[in-house]
C-alpha cells in the first residue's frame, strides 16, 4: 500500500516532463513520460527495487541518487536520463518538499561539519583527491589535468584540450620569463610544469593534497624544472610574498561561500600592484545558488565532502567587498566541459576491470559512474557553468591585458 502511494507520487511528477523522452520500467509494466519537446533526448529507466519509489518520495534527488548507489535502479543511457531531469527542473525540482528536507536534514547538517577551516579544508582534500593517484590516471589524460578543458577543434581529444587550457591561462596572463607567478591548487602539476617549461617564468605552487604533491613533485624534477618550480604544501590563507601573476583553476570549489571575501582578499595582498589573477571555477546560475547553499547535493554527500559551487554574482560581490580588483575578462567554457566530462567518463568505463584491480568496489564504481554522468548533464542542460574570470589591481595597465579570443562553444557530446 505505502509503495503503491509512493510511486504514484513519484509517476505524477514524472508526467510533468516536457523535454525529452523517458520511460520508466517496473515489475507494472512501462510508462512513458514527456516527448513533447526534443524527443531525440531518450532514456529508459529500468527499476529492480521498489525502495527507489520510497527513497525518491521521501529524500527527493539525493534519494535518486543513493538508489542508484544501491543498485535500485539502472538506466540505458544514465547521462541522458540525468540530462532530461535537469531539462524538466520546473518538473522535477518539485519532488523536494518540506518533507524531503526534513528528511535529508542530516545530510545537511553533516556538510555544514565539513567546514573549510584549514583543518576542515584538510579533511575535506584527503577525501577526495587522496584517493590514489592510480586511479585518477584512468580517466585523466597524461597531463593529469583535473578540470576542464578547451578543444580548439572537432578532433582535438582530451590531452590536446588540458594543453590548450593551460596554454589558454598562460596566456590570458600574458606570462613573461619575468614573471613570478603563483598557483594556488597545484593538482598534479600540469599548469606550474606548463607554464614554467613553455614560458620560462618562474612558479610557486601549493597543495594541502598528500598525493597531490608527491606526484607533482616527481613530475616537476623529472621536467628539469626544480629550480623554477617551487612546490609548497600550504593553505593559501598561510602563503606570503609578493606575485606578478596569480592562476587558480578549479581550486574555488573547496573555498566555501563563507570564506569567499578572505579568499579573494588574500589573493590581492598576494599580488604586486601591477598584478593580475586568472580564476577558473564551476558557477551555479544565480536563481539555484541561494536554494543551493541551504542543503547537501550528492556530490558534497559521497564525492566531494565540504565542497562548494559559487555564482558569478557571489565571487562578484566578495571582491567588491574584500579587493580593489577590476574584472576585466570573463569568459564562459561550460560547453567544453560537458565533453571533457563526457570523454572522463567513457574512460572510466572502459577501465573498470582496471579500478577493481585497485581496489575499488562496485558501490564506488557506481558512485563515480553516477557523479561523472551527473556533472555532464548539469552543464550540458545550464544547471552548472564554468567561468575564466580575469582580475587586475589598480596597478596593471589597461593595455597590459592579453587580448585572447573567444574559445567559443563545442557541440554536446551527442545524445542517445
Amino acid at each position: 500500500m505505502i509503495t503503491d502511494l509512493l510511486r504514484s507520487r513519484v509517476v505524477s511528477h514524472l508526467q510533468g516532463l516536457r523535454r525529452g523522452s523517458l520511460v520508466l520500467e517496473d515489475d507494472r509494466g512501462r510508462v512513458r513520460f514527456g516527448g513533447h519537446e526534443r524527443p531525440d533526448l531518450r532514456a529508459t529507466i529500468r527499476v529492480h527495487s521498489p525502495r527507489l519509489y520510497h527513497n525518491v518520495a521521501l529524500r527527493g534527488s539525493l534519494g535518486a541518487a543513493e538508489s542508484y548507489l544501491e543498485g535500485h535502479w539502472t538506466a540505458d543511457d544514465l547521462t541522458n536520463a540525468l540530462r532530461i531531469f535537469a531539462a524538466n527542473l520546473e518538473a522535477t525540482g518539485r519532488i523536494e518538499s518540506p518533507l524531503t528536507r526534513l528528511l535529508t536534514l542530516p545530510a545537511t547538517l553533516g556538510h555544514r561539519l565539513r567546514g573549510n577551516s584549514r583543518r576542515g579544508s584538510r579533511r575535506n582534500i584527503r577525501d577526495h583527491y587522496d584517493l590514489g593517484n592510480a586511479f585518477f590516471a584512468q580517466f585523466l589524460d597524461d597531463t593529469m589535468t583535473y578540470s576542464c578543458g578547451v578543444f580548439e577543434s572537432p578532433h582535438a581529444d582530451l590531452q590536446a584540450a588540458s594543453v590548450a587550457k593551460l596554454d589558454r591561462v598562460c596566456r590570458k596572463l600574458a606570462l613573461q620569463p619575468a614573471d613570478h607567478v603563483l598557483e594556488i591548487g597545484t593538482g598534479w602539476g600540469s599548469f606550474a610544469v606548463h607554464a614554467a617549461s613553455r614560458y620560462g617564468c618562474r612558479v610557486t605552487t601549493t597543495t594541502i593534497s598528500e598525493a597531490q604533491y608527491e606526484t607533482a613533485a616527481a613530475r616537476v624534477r623529472e621536467a628539469g624544472l626544480a629550480e623554477r618550480v617551487t612546490l609548497l604544501r600550504r593553505d593559501y590563507r598561510d602563503l606570503s610574498g609578493t606575485f606578478d601573476k596569480l592562476a587558480s583553476i578549479e581550486m574555488i570549489e573547496a573555498v566555501g561561500a563563507e570564506h569567499l571575501p578572505g579568499y579573494f582578499g588574500h589573493c590581492a595582498r598576494l599580488l604586486a600592484p601591477h598584478g593580475q589573477m586568472l580564476l577558473q571555477g564551476i558557477v551555479l546560475p544565480e536563481h539555484r545558488y541561494g536554494p543551493y547553499l541551504t542543503g547537501a547535493d550528492f556530490i558534497q554527500r559521497y564525492v566531494f565532502p565540504g565542497s562548494a559551487l559559487t555564482s558569478v554574482g557571489a565571487m562578484s560581490a566578495a571582491i567588491g567587498r574584500a579587493t580593489d580588483f577590476r574584472m576585466v575578462q570573463m569568459e564562459d567554457l561550460s560547453s567544453h566541459y560537458a565533453r571533457t566530462l563526457h570523454l572522463w567518463r567513457r574512460r572510466f568505463l572502459s577501465r573498470l576491470e582496471e579500478v577493481r584491480h585497485l581496489g575499488y568496489d562496485e558501490r564506488f564504481i557506481r558512485t563515480w559512474d553516477y557523479y561523472l554522468a551527473y556533472c555532464e548533464a548539469g552543464f550540458s542542460e545550464a544547471c552548472t557553468g564554468v567561468v575564466q574570470v580575469l582580475l587586475a589591481r589598480p596597478g596593471c595597465p589597461v593595455d597590459a591585458v592579453a587580448d585572447v579570443g573567444p574559445a567559443g562553444a563545442v557541440p554536446l557530446p551527442l545524445a542517445g
